[in-house]
């Protein structure tokens, strides 16, 4: 039989503990204490994910905490570097067991940052000495749907 795939193993587990943060209680205003463990909370968070279904409907009954803790512990988590770091473990291993298959791999340049950058471009030279008139203008006074006349115009051809 299967395992489900948001099932942490305890060798996985060995390896994520010792990079997730340690909170430390306050002693004075210990504040509410977490009710989820960080394994409970990881399994809910790769349910989440594997699943596809919303943060809120994390059901109750499978033990990992509830959704918003899950979602918080996975923001917690990203702010302190830790997929990166259980990224580089992971592949560590894998390259050290001969695990990875580089013929498969592919380098998308839509993901793949350029740490160097690219010289900045020029800014655009007008073509023309002049610019066409504004197509977000508009000749309408603010709150009035009809062109506007000026004051001078309006005094002029009052029947008055």
């Amino acid at each position: 039989m299967a395992v489900a795939p948001w099932i942490v193993s305890e060798e996985l587990w060995e390896l994520v503990e010792p990079l997730l943060l340690r909170v430390e209680r306050r002693f004075r205003y210990p504040g509410r204490k977490r009710l989820a463990g960080s394994a409970q909370a990881l399994q809910g968070i790769l349910f989440v994910l594997h699943t596809g279904i919303a943060w809120t409907h994390l059901p109750a009954e499978l033990g990992f905490g509830s959704g918003v803790t899950c979602w918080r512990r996975l923001d917690e988590w990203q702010r302190a570097g830790v997929w990166e770091r259980l990224h580089a473990v992971l592949l560590s291993r894998l390259r050290a067991a001969g695990e990875i298959e580089w013929s498969r791999a592919v380098a998308d340049s839509s993901h793949v940052q350029a740490k160097k950058g690219a010289p900045r471009r020029a800014r655009a030279r007008l073509i023309e000495p002049e610019t066409g008139p504004s197509t977000t203008f508009s000749s309408t006074r603010p709150g009035s749907r009809s062109p506007s006349r000026s004051r001078a115009a309006i005094a002029t051809t009052s029947p008055n």
